[in-house]
């Protein structure tokens, strides 16, 4: 068989090369230019004439019917809405419950899914585990980065002993196809996607082209046999998935492994799902037999908390489907240098930025001589909007050296102008707090039109900033 033609493009502007060159002559940028197959041409449909006197133009012949093209479809038509069959989709249960849960309700058969997070996280034990949960399942390991031994190892070490696990140490993309049609498997791992390559492609392995074709030829034989099929990816130094970024569009589910090497508990997020909720949440601890699943998320992140300090509020997220209570710490501080630090860890240090704003000009607390520095405890990224007011309390708590009430937990968004907006989904978000065992709940006033708050819990409207900080500071 002939080789595909390669040719150099640009990844910023989209310029095309015959060989490759050091800095891109369109937009002059430099090392963009990546090797990728040349797109095989399509013979243009051949026209067929229709309608009265035989014009070859339905609309310039005024009146007679469109053009029709001979050839131009291929196995499949287009067809009504109405008339589109759809099947009922099964999933299969991995025996995790938090696993599943993100999944929104077990792996889908003939899905496609990205998980992808730090090196040494555990995506390859997170994988490994689906050898213990798939019971009866036959799953196809390939792994390109160990060794079939370092497998076996790590499965002795997590208990794992099944004869439906196959390992297949390979990185050629077409002996994994090769491999995966002759098994025709349930599940299939590829462990890692930046490893695998293309033989027809000279570019090495992890490029942009690679990790693409790659890609899609595995989503081709996903969907053709059916089977689920995870793959692990990389991340950069910034935290994004390496990689084209279509990469992300062309998987129908991407996981993000997250959490401290130097600490026990992971958290994998659910950042895109055709099949379930996005950015649901399960909670792991990473014990040396493998992974172990926190089924109160909530109780373990508060369960090192410290009362009667300044500086900590507790606040009730969102995650996906599933309430999450959580610790926010702040600390203010006298600053040493002319620019004062802002520091956030697990928070959007842009958005801390605007609620220090917000606080300056709506409650004139002055923090330019103040250094600022947040922290969710647990390892957790809060991302929505509703923990802003706890965000915005826990600052001017430690500013004021004042502590807040320990049985009251936060919800709420803070607006620019200081007022307090309603929040989603606040029976649930109060439900939790109530099983928490806290007394009260600090939520937006516009919350309690048709609200109906648990029994035993106490609800604090508040319309402004002002408000909340004179009702539990």
């Amino acid at each position: 068989m002939a080789k595909a033609k390669t040719q150099y493009v640009c990844q910023d502007c989209g310029h095309s090369s015959i060989r490759w060159e050091g800095q891109c002559g369109g937009c002059r940028a430099w090392n963009t230019l990546v090797e990728e197959a040349v797109p095989t041409a399509v013979k243009a449909p051949v026209l067929r004439s229709g309608g009265r006197g035989g014009a070859s133009n339905g609309a310039a012949g005024g009146g007679g019917s469109a053009p029709r093209m001979a050839g131009a479809y291929g196995a499949a038509r287009p067809q009504r809405l109405k008339d589109v069959t759809i099947a009922e989709r099964h999933r299969i249960s991995t025996g995790l419950g938090e696993f599943d849960r993100v999944m929104g309700g077990g792996v889908m058969v003939g899905s496609l899914t990205l998980v992808a997070g730090d090196p040494g996280i555990g995506k390859s034990t997170l994988m490994t585990e689906l050898g213990r949960g798939l019971d009866g399942e036959t799953i196809l390991y390939v792994t390109g980065e160990e060794s079939a031994q370092q497998v076996k190892l790590r499965a002795r070490r997590m208990g794992v002993d099944t004869d439906a696990l196959f390992l297949f140490p390979e990185t050629n993309v077409e002996a994994i196809l090769a491999a995966a049609y002759d098994l025709q498997p349930d599940v299939m791992v590829v462990d890692s996607i930046q490893t695998v390559y293309r033989p027809d492609l000279t570019s090495a392995p992890g490029s942009v082209a690679q990790v693409r074709e790659s890609t899609a030829a595995l989503l081709d034989v996903t969907k053709s046999l059916p089977t689920t099929t995870f793959l692990v990816g990389h991340v950069t130094k910034q935290g994004s998935i390496a990689g084209p970024r279509v990469l992300e569009h062309m998987v129908d589910t991407v996981l993000h492994f997250e959490g401290d090497r130097h600490h026990a508990y992971r958290i994998l997020r659910a950042v895109k799902n055709r099949f379930g909720a996005a950015n649901e949440l399960g909670v792991f601890e990473m014990r040396e037999g493998g992974l172990e699943e926190v089924g109160n998320p909530s109780a373990l992140f508060l369960s090192e908390r410290q009362f009667g300090s300044s500086g900590s509020s507790v606040v009730c997220a969102l995650e996906g489907t599933r309430p999450l209570l959580v610790e926010v710490q702040a600390l203010v501080a006298p600053t040493s240098y002319n620019t004062p630090q802002r520091t956030a860890t697990g928070f959007d240090a842009k958005r801390l930025q605007v609620l220090l704003a917000v606080l300056e000009k709506r409650e004139g607390l002055r923090f330019s001589q103040h250094d600022v520095f947040l922290n969710v405890a647990g390892g957790v990224r809060l991302e929505e909007p509703a923990v802003d007011l706890g965000v915005a309390l826990a600052v001017a708590s430690s500013f004021r050296d004042v502590p807040l009430d320990s049985s009251t937990a936060i919800v709420g968004e803070v607006g620019l102008g200081g007022e307090v907006r309603a929040v989603g989904r606040i029976e649930a978000r109060l439900a939790e707090i109530k099983q928490l065992g806290f007394e009260r709940a600090l939520v937006p006033k516009a919350n309690l039109k048709g609200l109906q708050p648990p029994d035993g819990l106490e609800v604090l409207p508040v319309r402004r900033l002002a408000e909340a900080l004179d009702l539990i500071g």
